[in-house]
């Protein structure tokens, strides 16, 4: 089984941008797509972008225009490129096989100061 593990969170200012990395230790490729996903305090897990096997995308409608899905399948990640941050965005981030099954990693915590 793939693992996928988020890392790249932090403390931002609002308008600052961040790169966030999902490492899979195994065949990234395994996976018909992969997605980034977050949680804010009190909300429900959303879907932020998605990106296939063959690097096609699909974004939130609150992502558009300001984050990049992307992937390297050779060093077997996908990244999400996040800039003009806002407060909103705030939230623990994770990636997962899309669509999502099984239990869900650690995440990686995304916090913005205005």
């Amino acid at each position: 089984q793939v693992q996928l593990v988020e890392s790249g969170g932090g403390l931002v200012q609002a308008g600052w941008s961040l790169r966030l990395t999902c490492a899979a230790y195994g065949n990234i490729n395994s996976f018909v797509a992969i997605a980034w996903y977050r949680q804010a305090p009190g909300k429900q897990r959303e879907l932020v972008a998605t990106i296939t096997r063959g690097g096609s995308t699909t974004y939130a409608d609150s992502a558009k225009d300001r984050f990049t899905i992307s992937r390297d399948n050779i060093q077997n990640t996908v990244y999400l490129q996040m800039n003009s941050l806002r407060p909103d965005d705030a939230a623990v981030y994770y990636c997962s096989e899309y669509p999502h099954l099984g239990t869900w990693g650690q995440g990686t915590q995304v916090s913005i100061s205005s």
